[in-house]
């Protein structure tokens, strides 16, 4: 399964508005569950995360590990994902953890979600 964009304004407000707030160290996420057949995510980086440059690192690396760990998780541990709006906001450590540490972060976060 692949992770649709979220990109509606509407959508992302009433996610922010009706959204369960999930928080881990490099990132927060808002968490609603739809009537879609897909999983649908946004990642965004306010400035505290850095300049430009870190911002859209933050923001890849983080979409990145979201998008393998929906992927995988459908097959290896038979969570249901689908119908699940994310909006995850990532904190300055996105840019530089390591990306293991962002693939665990996000299944933590996918399990309770899923669950």
């Amino acid at each position: 399964m692949r992770a649709a964009r979220l990109r509606r304004s509407s959508d992302i407000a009433a996610l922010r508005s009706e959204g369960r707030s999930l928080r881990r160290g490099t990132f927060s996420v808002r968490v609603r569950r739809t009537g879609l057949p897909q999983t649908r995510l946004a990642v965004t980086a306010p400035r505290t995360v850095g300049r430009a440059v870190a911002r859209n690192r933050a923001r890849r690396r983080v979409r990145e590990a979201f998008r393998r760990t929906i992927a995988g998780a459908a097959t290896t541990t038979g969570l249901d994902l689908t119908g699940l709006d994310l909006l995850v906001t990532a904190r300055g450590e996105a840019a530089t953890a390591d990306f293991p540490a962002l693939l665990a972060d996000a299944a933590a976060v996918l399990r309770e979600a899923g669950g």
